[in-house]
């Protein structure tokens, strides 16, 4: 019966909106996406769409030529930041969004990407003198009426609360949050921040996250993944800023400063943590080790509960930065220091290279340069003065409507850090030598060609694959944009891996994986208030053979007499098993995020209501089903509701 009720509302609303009045371009929901299937802590994706979020709230006055305003684009790179300052000190206000095209280190689909989280009027920078207090106050609760667990400690509602106070150059703010099946809120974090612009950048003491270089060292913020078709990727930063996101142990805990003086910069920072780890006795039971890191963040049960705070983790580091005429340089030196020693099963061959001890030092030296149109930069890393990690870059833009990128990367396999995630096509950052390479080319008048392939070889061991291996992914990428409101989008991708063969007795064999998936899109939007949206993909994994499909309509309407806007999706699909799985991006609750995997026969659907209560409070309704056909007569309907509540005051 709900199936129908979905259907009836389909043909009722005819029309679609995007996600947001300003809307989160292709390229980068593309990313996200790409994020979700690569990533095996969802919560990464969630902090990249959460500073997205805030950006399309905040958006970047970009003719300020501020370079810490710009700078809070995070995916753009520095060389980027100073040349679209640089511009616009040197030749004047940006009057069109498209002349950033024109600036070196650009390209239109870099500024397409853009495009939602910037504005040109004329305005103050962001952060100002004004004392004058500023609060928001959200708090979201989900609730999946169809999911019953007995064996969990607390209630099966999921609840985040967010407070941030703003008064001139000060903020401050906590998050609490409790996941389905706790009892209490058992994660809480707060912070107090001060900003500056002279000598002093910035201050933070309570919980903050930090990434300088690559990431290589550290990197509690923003995923440096790998897309193959991107204008670009997430280059050096160096910042420090407040920890406002949910992952319960990748975060630091204590102070961190920020201080510039004219080309030279410098952050220390220090934290003192508990995090959580699965702990046990060594056999005569005289010490007490930590085997392994539990990183979910999860606490329902009272064998989950055991794991919560079970080392305390010291951290501590310093960053040095310096910018030459033509290179900007820094150095890194962290080092964290375990309560508990952490000794991992050797038995286990995958292990051998795994990292034992309480104490992990880190050293790195990073740069970036911009030469004419030719774009480097690199990282390398020693980890204990033993092993090593390198990352070398390069962006080539010989012609306005040609962009070339490389980057090679190695990490050996005992290369090791706790607050380090830099770039590669996973979120393990050991044990990998790889080699991207893409372009993007405008070939015509709004039609763009971008293709890229990377290749990666695990010289050890590694999940589900006992050997050394190989994977390998590849896209091809058409766009073309025929009218500012209408966008058609298709794409090819190939995956292909070594993993385990366990299909027989004994000795597991090497089995080739690989899988196709054609993706096509129509974007059109007749005015500010509605637009279209159709999608489909095709997939196709060998060896199984198996295949999936699935086609998508979204609809959100802006009504005119009333604040509220409402967004539809039904969603059909149909996949032989869990290896052709799909992935889709969903509008959804803010600091939330949904790109669920789709699975087998059925529907997926969702409608999501905002309704703004002048400029001081906002409400937000969520509500979807997932039917699953199990038989010929037979569904299995898995629904949830989110109900989120904003007030500023």
């Amino acid at each position: 019966m709900k199936r129908y009720i979905w259907i009836l509302f389909l043909f009722l609303f005819p029309v679609l909106l995007f996600c947001q009045k300003k809307d989160l371009s292709e390229e980068i929901i593309s990313i996200a996406e790409e994020l979700t299937l690569e990533e095996s802590n969802p919560e990464a994706v969630n902090m990249y769409l959460e500073q997205l979020h805030e950006l399309s709230e905040n958006p970047v006055n970009i003719n300020s030529a501020d370079e810490s305003e710009i700078s809070r684009l995070f995916f753009l790179s520095d060389f980027q930041v100073k040349a679209l300052a640089d511009y616009i000190t040197t030749s004047g206000k940006i009057v069109s969004v498209f002349e950033i095209a024109s600036i070196p280190g650009f390209d239109r689909q870099t500024v397409e990407m853009i495009i939602p989280f910037i504005e040109l009027s004329q305005k103050d920078t962001f952060i100002t003198d004004n004392f004058r207090l500023h609060s928001t106050f959200l708090t979201n609760i989900i609730i999946k009426p169809g999911e019953k667990d007995t064996s969990c400690l607390g209630p099966s509602y999921k609840l985040l609360s967010k407070y941030k106070l703003t008064a001139g150059r000060f903020t401050g703010g906590f998050t609490l949050e409790k996941d389905p099946g706790e009892y209490l809120t058992d994660f809480l974090s707060g912070y107090l921040s001060y900003t500056g612009k002279g000598f002093i950048r910035r201050v933070i003491a309570g919980d903050f996250s930090a990434r300088f270089g690559q990431g290589m060292n550290i990197n509690t913020g923003i995923h440096t993944g790998l897309s193959l078709t991107a204008p670009g990727y997430f280059a050096a930063r160096n910042e420090i800023r407040p920890y406002t996101s949910t992952d319960e142990n990748n975060f630091f805990r204590g102070a961190a400063a920020q201080f510039s003086l004219k080309k030279a910069g410098i952050t220390l920072f220090i934290s003192h943590n508990k995090i959580d780890a699965t702990t046990s006795a060594i056999d005569d039971s005289a010490m007490l080790i930590a085997e392994r890191f539990y990183e979910t963040g999860l606490h329902n049960t009272a064998s989950l509960m055991l794991k919560k705070d079970a080392v305390t983790e010291t951290s501590y580091g310093i960053n040095l930065t310096y910018n030459f005429r033509y290179v900007k340089a820094g150095l890194c030196w962290s080092e964290s220091r375990l309560s508990l020693p952490l000794i991992p099963e050797k038995k286990d061959p995958e292990n051998l290279y795994a990292f034992s001890g309480t104490r992990c030092t880190l050293f790195s030296g990073y740069y970036s340069s911009l030469i004419n149109r030719l774009l480097l930069y690199g990282e390398f890393s020693l980890n204990d003065l033993h092993n090593y990690a390198m990352v070398q870059g390069a962006a080539l833009k010989p012609s306005d409507r040609l962009t070339v990128n490389f980057l090679f990367r190695n990490y050996t396999p005992g290369y090791s850090s706790f607050h380090s995630n830099g770039p590669g096509s996973n979120s393990s950052n050991n044990n990998v030598q790889g080699i991207l390479g893409n372009f993007i080319f405008e070939a015509a008048r709004h039609l763009f060609i971008s293709a890229g392939c990377d290749i990666s070889h695990s010289p050890w061991l590694k999940y589900r694959t006992s050997f050394p291996s190989l994977a390998r992914r590849t896209e091809i990428k058409l766009q073309y944009n025929p009218l500012e409101n209408l966008t058609f989008n298709l794409s090819y991708n190939i995956r292909y891996a070594l993993v385990n063969d366990d299909h027989g007795s004994g000795i597991a064999g090497i089995e080739e994986i690989k899988s196709r998936t054609l993706k096509g899109q129509v974007k059109y939007g007749f005015n500010e208030r509605v637009s279209f949206l159709t999608r489909i993909d095709y997939k196709v994994a060998d060896p199984s053979g198996s295949d999936g499909m699935l086609f998508l309509q979204d609809v959100v309407y802006n009504f005119t007499q009333v604040p509220v806007t409402l967004w539809f999706r039904y969603c059909i699909f149909n996949t032989d098993d869990w290896n052709s799985r799909l992935y889709t991006y969903e509008n959804d609750l803010l600091n939330c995020f949904s790109i669920p995997a789709l699975s087998g026969k059925g529907t997926r659907s969702y409608m999501m209501l905002k309704w703004e209560f002048g400029n001081r409070a906002e409400l937000r309704l969520k509500y979807a089903l997932t039917s699953l056909t199990t038989d010929k007569y037979t569904t299995e309907d898995k629904d949830e509701f989110k109900l989120q509540f904003r007030i500023w005051f």
